[in-house]
C-alpha cells in the first residue's frame, strides 16, 4: 500500500523575456515573499553579467550549461533496516536534479559576503559554467558520499 501520493505538477508559464521554462522555474525559486518582479530583475541582470563574463552568444544556452554542470546524478537516502540506519545511494530523477542544482546555486549566491545579489548570482553561474566553486563542490561531495556508501546499494527498493 503506497503511503505517499505523488503531487500533481503545476504547469508554469515560460519566461516572458526569453521564453524558457527552466529560467521561469529559476525565477520562481529565486523569489522571496512573493516578489516576482524583483526576482525577475535580479535574474535578468545577473544573466547579462554572466553572459558578458563567459562571452556567450546565447544567454539561455550558457545558463543551461552552467545548470547542467551543477546537477547531481546520485544522492544518499537513509534507510532503516533492523536496528541500523544505512545511507543508501540512489539515482536522482531529472526534475529533482534540476531543482537541487537551482537550490544550491541560489543558496551559495546568497551566502557570498559583501556582494549585491545579482553580482553574486552572476559569479556563481560563472563558477558553475567553469566547473568550479561552492556549488560544484557540493555536487562532488554528494557524489563522494554515494560512492563511499556503494556497498549498501543492495538495500535500495
Amino acid at each position: 500500500m503506497a503511503r505517499r501520493r505523488r503531487a500533481l505538477q503545476r504547469e508554469i508559464q515560460a519566461d516572458p523575456q526569453y521564453g524558457s521554462l527552466i529560467l521561469a522555474k529559476f525565477i520562481n525559486k529565486m523569489m522571496m515573499n512573493g516578489k516576482k518582479s524583483v526576482a525577475r530583475t535580479i535574474v535578468y541582470r545577473a544573466l547579462e553579467k554572466f553572459a558578458s563574463r563567459v562571452k556567450a552568444e546565447s544567454k539561455i544556452e550558457a545558463f543551461e550549461a552552467a545548470l547542467g554542470n551543477a546537477k547531481p546524478f546520485v544522492e544518499v537516502k537513509s534507510r532503516r533496516i533492523g536496528g541500523a540506519t544505512y545511507q543508501v545511494p540512489v539515482e536522482i530523477p531529472p526534475a529533482r536534479q534540476t531543482s537541487l542544482a537551482m537550490h544550491w546555486i541560489i543558496t551559495y549566491s546568497r551566502q557570498r559576503p559583501g556582494k549585491a545579489m545579482e553580482e553574486a548570482l552572476a559569479l556563481e553561474l560563472v563558477d558553475c559554467f567553469n566547473n568550479q566553486g561552492t556549488t560544484i563542490k557540493k555536487k562532488e561531495e554528494t557524489h563522494r558520499m554515494a560512492e563511499a556508501n556503494k556497498a549498501f546499494a543492495h538495500y535500495k527498493w
